[in-house]
């Protein structure tokens, strides 16, 4: 749930009326018409939904080569012992949950909590239960696996509604669909604009944050290794669940074989978190995202370019494309792009 103008203390109700979304400017066309596609799909029963996913992400393994490309190199650093035929099996199976994800993406929008319910099993729930009946402040540690929107949309509706961040999407149609649908059970959006204080005030009130901290984290993050390579590891968690005084609790979203449904799991609150340093924090964090790669490898989001940032004269481990070069080249000049 990464990805609103309104900050820590808006909120929308349950129930809410969908926005306007005003289809009907030409501009907006497309974008209607594919948010109708997935308006449709999610009538569909689950099983058939993970089927017509899974031929969706076949395909695409074949029609998107510049994330064929970005995943085959990150299983290489991250599955380095497996050999090439394995690594190419791993490869195809997560373009098939990748596509599973996106036909499901209209259950997150509109589905409502009976048929949530049906669909998502919660595993080891006394895990979040715990610390939120004790009134403690919760951090929701949530990693980028395939799962994610489904699960989230099953958290806020079937346990308790959080605070997640929210980057806006630059199509207004769907910013308003994707904000909708994360908010309709209660969950409150925050701009990562938005001061930390509020943030911290809201976490000490009861409402867990969702934090998903596993993407690249660029020249403000701290390198810390992830699966035995310098990543660009975002150094924020310890450092809020220090504020907040909150208990960190890993969730993992994973989805089941032949259609049989989601899980969503909780794994322990982590022990001796914070330690104070931002460093051991975050490699921590890495840590135990690895652990759960172990158990489903094949539905980590390693489309993502995870290594783009690069410690200190180490070369770049991803081709540039062409859309990428022509960007670079219009924010600084032929000069520095030819160098």
């Amino acid at each position: 749930m990464s990805n609103a103008s309104n900050g820590p203390g808006s909120n929308s109700e349950p129930g809410a009326a969908a926005p306007s979304l005003r289809p009907w400017a030409p501009r907006h066309w497309p974008a209607a018409i594919a948010l109708g596609g997935f308006g449709l799909l999610a009538r569909l029963p689950f099983p058939l939904l993970w089927a017509l996913g899974q031929a969706l992400g076949r395909l695409s393994y074949w029609v998107l080569p510049g994330r064929r490309a970005v995943a085959r190199t990150n299983l290489g650093f991250c599955r380095p012992h497996l050999d090439a035929r394995a690594r190419e099996a791993l490869l195809r199976a997560h373009f098939g949950w990748l596509g599973v994800a996106a036909v499901c993406q209209g259950l997150s929008w509109q589905a409502t909590p009976e048929r949530l319910r049906r669909i998502v099993r919660i595993v080891h729930r006394e895990r979040i239960d715990a610390p939120l009946a004790a009134g403690r402040p919760v951090i929701v540690l949530v990693p980028h696996f395939v799962g994610l929107e489904l699960g989230g949309t099953a958290f806020t509706a079937l346990v308790h509604p959080g605070m997640y961040m929210y980057q806006r999407i630059r199509n207004p149609v769907i910013d308003a669909r994707v904000k909708y649908g994360r908010t309709r059970f209660g969950s409150i959006p925050v701009e990562r604009h938005d001061d930390l204080r509020g943030l911290i005030r809201q976490i000490r009130a009861g409402t867990p944050f969702f934090y998903l901290p596993d993407q690249d984290a660029g020249r403000r993050g701290l390198f810390v290794p992830f699966c035995g390579v310098a990543a660009a590891t975002v150094p924020t968690l310890g450092r809020i669940a220090r504020l907040a005084g909150a208990t960190v609790v890993p969730t993992f979203a994973r989805f089941l074989p032949r259609g049989q449904g989601l899980e969503l799991c909780f794994d322990p609150p982590l022990e001796g978190f914070p330690s104070g340093d931002e460093a051991a924090d975050a490699a921590h964090m890495n840590r135990v995202i690895e652990a759960r790669l172990a158990s489903m490898p094949a539905q980590y989001f390693w489309v993502h370019r995870r290594f783009k940032t690069r410690p200190p004269g180490a070369a770049p481990v991803y081709r540039e494309s062409r859309r990428q070069r022509r960007r670079r080249l219009a924010r600084h000049g032929p000069d520095e792009v030819g160098a």
